[in-house]
């Protein structure tokens, strides 16, 4: 079914991240949906270990320049984007100093989460949501993939519920077996900053805990991974949500 415009979160690609399932499946999805004939953008955060120049990201100005309030603090809002090598699809990368200049990705060299995970999560979330915006661009799907991106359908429903940008747009999360980690004890104060109170997930904030929270604001749930870990695969038994085992890639846009 080609002709609709779809949109990838993700927080890993090929090949900006390599040896993964979850970068290789995205890759793999874009490129599929890109060639089919759709309108396919996927969106990212640019994490230290991502090179600007072997891959050629360039910041765009009209898009760059909003602030993001976390926690009641401004964080700049930095938008770069490339074309995937030998293709002409464009991947969005969202940037800020603080959050994500770092080569490591959620933990320091001795295996410690860094503690600003959820707030990277959050700027990562609402910046892909205020950039789509205005892009003046609006997606038929929104498929979720990498556990910062379940953020997205958690704010689309609490914080831009009024908002009807989005309001035809079907999201789908896909789901990885990524590692855990505790979240930021007081995740919960930054939230309420943003109005979202009541997740079951600030009983026990932990980057799991958030996905499967995320499970109830979307539309549908497919297996990322075939295989998932015991507490996520019982939260995919358990779920009202509309769900799909794991799909080849060939297979991907029957359920688009």
């Amino acid at each position: 079914m080609p002709n609709q415009k779809i949109l990838y979160i993700t927080t890993e690609m090929y090949p900006y991240q390599e040896d993964t399932n979850l970068a290789t499946v995205v890759n793999k999805m874009a490129l599929k949906m890109h060639q089919e004939g759709n309108d396919v953008r996927v969106f990212m955060p640019r994490f230290g270990q991502i090179s600007e120049r072997k891959f050629q990201l360039h910041e765009v100005i009209r898009l760059s320049g909003m602030n993001i309030i976390i926690n009641d603090l401004d964080q700049p809002l930095i938008i770069k984007v490339a074309s995937l090598p030998g293709e002409r699809l464009q991947v969005y990368f969202i940037d800020n100093e603080e959050y994500f200049k770092r080569k490591q990705y959620y933990f320091d060299d001795e295996g410690n989460p860094f503690d600003d995970n959820d707030e990277r999560a959050i700027f990562f979330a609402r910046g892909v949501i205020e950039t789509i915006k205005k892009l003046n661009w609006v997606p038929d799907v929104i498929h979720l993939n990498g556990w910062m991106s379940s953020f997205v359908p958690i704010y689309l429903k609490t914080y831009y519920e009024t908002d009807a940008y989005f309001k035809d747009a079907k999201i789908v999360l896909s789901l990885y077996n990524e590692k855990d980690a505790a979240l930021s004890g007081n995740i919960g104060d930054k939230l309420k900053f943003d109005n979202i109170s009541g997740l079951k997930a600030l009983e026990n904030p932990t980057i799991q805990n958030v996905v499967i929270e995320s499970m109830n604001y979307v539309d549908s749930i497919v297996k990322g991974d075939e295989f998932l870990n015991e507490e996520l695969d019982k939260a995919f038994n358990e779920t009202g949500t509309s769900k799909s085992e794991y799909l080849d890639v060939d297979s991907i846009n029957q359920l688009y």
